[in-house]
């Protein structure tokens, strides 16, 4: 079974190469691809990739994504949402503990999955604490390495 990260990648490179013009088609392109999805996993993906739909220059719309320009400019929302809350980051195993000040972890945990790092499975919020959970063989090291890559001014 192909996983969330291949998925994603994949469903990324259909819309730039073909003219999607509904999720059915989308399906059946995935599936012919190898990729076992629902139609309710398949929305969901396409809400965290921020697709949507543009005019197709005649009577219908087709799937697009945010040309990179307008994701720096997103990603520096969820860059800020994260250094406002942030309070500490430690790790053990697989497991990454992120403290938040109270009432941040939620605008902390959405902005660590907007910002599409591979290393996380998903995360987990709590009033001040998070919990995430890093894929097989990363480490806790790897994943803050990472995280300073998008987040140069983090301070760990």
């Amino acid at each position: 079974m192909k996983d969330r990260h291949q998925r994603l990648k994949t469903i990324k490179k259909l819309i730039k190469n073909n003219k999607i013009k509904s999720q059915d088609e989308l399906l059946n392109l995935l599936l012919a691809d190898g990729f076992e999805v629902t139609q309710a996993t398949l929305s969901r993906d396409l809400k965290l990739m921020k697709v949507g739909k543009v005019s197709d220059g005649s009577n219908g719309y087709v799937y697009t994504i945010q040309e990179d320009e307008d994701l720096s400019e997103n990603d520096q929302i969820y860059v800020r949402d994260f250094l406002r809350g942030y309070v500490s980051i430690d790790f053990s195993g697989n497991m990454v503990v992120i403290k938040t000040f109270g009432g941040h972890a939620d605008s902390v945990s959405n902005a660590l999955d907007a910002m599409n790092l591979d290393d996380i499975l998903g995360t987990i919020a709590g009033e001040n604490c998070i919990f995430a959970c890093l894929r097989e063989g990363v480490t806790g090291q790897q994943f803050l390495s990472r995280l300073k890559e998008k987040i140069p001014e983090l301070e760990i």
